[in-house]
């Protein structure tokens, strides 16, 4: 084994982001193995089975040498030939043995055929691949849940997008994608880290450009308020590359939470917007009631007397009054505003036109539910009752 060999080792090993001790072991590793693959013996048996000679393999870096040795434990009677050598044999090689040591005998390099360099090529090119395997692991276990930018590598036959991440490799399936963008190799993303495990094949990175997380972590880069926590988004409803609905609050009574999200001439929602492949993105208001936050998120529809009711199936249903007028507009383009905003306050919605609901209706309305007092004549009170007495 010369020197040049070794420093080629340790070369591969800067390349493929990985230790020199770590390449020099699992070269020592392979030769192990092929050693005994060599003998016959398979490396499930050896390691799960205990069978085989005991192989050690020792590669000194800085002299370039390779020394294998096999150990054989001394023993008055013999119980596996692999392993024991009786007293009188050692003897032979070392006349001061004793009973129950081991003796080291070096294994003659010739001893290496054609095909047991090449096994232990194999060997270490997987092990190369585990190595790497564990460090892109290693290396994004813990952003699990984070947004990341990276490079498209290639998109596949079945449209699944492979997207490079420093030394790691993810995927973003059909699923994950914007239907309305098209990927392209060398495009750079933004995608949210959605699932990194290990598996037999290796480490699993599945990003996604579809998240709601990626959503909220966009808000929060264009949004200072959001930021500094002054302005909490509360709920999220997507459907990626048409529509959101989002829920914010303030937790400072001066500041305006659909304003600070929107921002000066719809810079801030516009950014966000073209970064989701000009995603239509809907700021509303939330409140703690949930008549409130339904009449809401069902913007910019204008809908009338709403009452909700908990199934026995746990499940919410809330009833709303809406003109004839406003029916389409509370449904949606196939039904996506209302679609959105069951998703964003947790509640199914059924809907009951009435005759007229007039902004002053909507206005009592409103004051109700926030349990506000609210001065009207008495014509309006009158109109109100009557609108939606029972039977009408």
């Amino acid at each position: 084994m010369n020197k040049d060999f070794v420093d080629a080792l340790q070369q591969v090993a800067h390349e493929r982001g990985v230790s020199a001790e770590e390449l020099i072991s699992n070269f020592e590793e392979a030769l192990r193995l092929s050693y005994l693959r060599q003998k016959g013996f398979r490396q499930k048996e050896v390691e799960e089975e205990n069978k085989g000679p005991v192989i050690e393999v020792h590669l000194d870096p800085q002299e370039g040498s390779l020394e294998v040795l096999e150990i054989k434990k001394v023993v008055e009677n013999i119980e596996d030939v692999d392993k024991e050598i009786t007293l009188e044999v050692a003897q032979k090689y070392d006349p001061e043995v004793a009973l129950g040591e081991e003796m080291e005998f070096p294994v003659d390099p010739e001893e290496f055929s054609r095909i047991a360099v090449q096994i232990a090529k194999q060997v270490l090119t997987q092990r190369l691949k585990e190595a790497e395997r564990t460090r892109v692991h290693n290396e994004y276990k813990d952003r699990e849940g984070e947004v990341v930018t990276g490079n498209v590598a290639r998109v596949d036959n079945r449209n699944n997008v492979y997207v490079e991440l420093g030394r790691g490799e993810a995927l973003m399936p059909q699923k994950e994608q914007i239907p309305t963008e098209r990927y392209h190799p060398g495009q750079r993303v933004k995608v949210y880290l959605k699932q990194v495990q290990r598996s037999s094949k290796g480490p699993s990175l599945v990003v996604s450009r579809a998240a709601e997380e990626l959503l909220r972590y966009l808000l929060r880069q264009e949004v200072p308020e959001i930021a500094e926590n002054i302005v909490e988004v509360k709920a999220i409803a997507r459907e990626p590359g048409s529509r959101s609905k989002v829920a914010v609050m303030s937790h400072n009574p001066n500041v305006d939470p659909i304003g600070a999200c929107i921002g000066h001439k719809g810079q801030r929602i516009q950014a966000v917007s073209a970064e989701l492949g000009r995603e239509r993105v809907d700021i509303i208001q939330w409140s703690a009631n949930p008549r409130e936050f339904i009449r809401n998120a069902l913007s910019p529809a204008t809908v009338g007397e709403i009452t909700t009711e908990t199934l026995e199936d746990g499940k919410s249903r809330a009833r709303v009054v809406v003109n004839k007028d406003q029916h389409s507009l509370a449904i949606g383009k196939a039904g996506q505003n209302v679609r959105l905003a069951s998703r964003l306050t947790g509640y199914e919605i059924d809907f009951e036109e009435a005759e007229e609901v007039t902004d002053l209706d909507v206005a009592m309305l409103r004051a109700a539910e926030k349990e506000e007092g609210v001065k009207v004549s008495s014509d309006a009170k009158d109109r109100f009752e009557s609108l939606f007495k029972e039977g009408e």
